[in-house]
């Protein structure tokens, strides 16, 4: 009985809170694994009330976030982090974006694009405006990345991001991703968790 209440409880933990009425997680970083991610209402559209919610499309992004995150695990990057219209009461979002913790050295010296191309066959992992291209219908140029998964995974070293906040102050990843572009409202971000022999 013991054992059956101790698991109820480490699985009730990981129950992702519903969007507020503003059609936003509630502030905070959400743990979800990634059958937990598939599992909710970011992928199912359970309890969001929007006929034409894109199941499908939600689904297929996770796909394809999983396979990035899992090289970054791999390369000894532990926390990664997603946002975006995808954490958002939005039927059908364009991509999923987010951000992961590195050190600086790692990310500096290129190691890291090194070695997660190493493990992704199109060679995608690399933020060099250089590699950008132009996509019809995107005003923004995109990464290979985005191009090839409709991901977007920016690295967190401490440096800023190029947005600010309503009183024109430089923000880093972590902040950028918990306000809401257009009026600064603050939200939450779900931190994706390996899965653990309790899932």
């Amino acid at each position: 009985m013991l054992t059956f209440m101790l698991r109820l409880s480490y699985k009730s933990t990981m129950t992702l809170p519903p969007f507020t009425d503003e059609g936003l997680l509630p502030p905070g970083d959400h743990l979800l694994s990634f059958n937990e991610l598939r599992d909710s209402f970011l992928v199912t559209g359970e309890g969001c009330d929007i006929p034409e919610w894109d199941r499908f499309w939600r689904s297929h992004l996770v796909d394809n976030l999983e396979r990035l995150t899992k090289e970054l695990w791999t390369v000894g990057i532990e926390r990664v982090f997603i946002d975006g219209s995808f954490v958002e009461r939005k039927a059908h979002p364009n991509d999923i974006d987010g951000y992961f913790d590195v050190e600086m050295r790692y990310f500096i010296c290129g190691k890291l694009h090194k070695d997660l191309n190493l493990l992704n066959e199109h060679k995608i992992w690399t933020w060099d405006p250089g590699s950008q291209k132009n996509v019809s219908n995107f005003a923004k140029r995109q990464l290979p990345m985005w191009l090839m998964y409709r991901i977007e995974l920016y690295p967190h070293y401490g440096q800023i991001t190029g947005l600010t906040d309503r009183y024109g102050n430089d923000l880093v990843f972590p902040s950028a991703f918990r306000q809401r572009r257009s009026d600064n409202q603050q939200k939450g971000i779900v931190l994706l968790r390996q899965a653990s022999n309790h899932d």
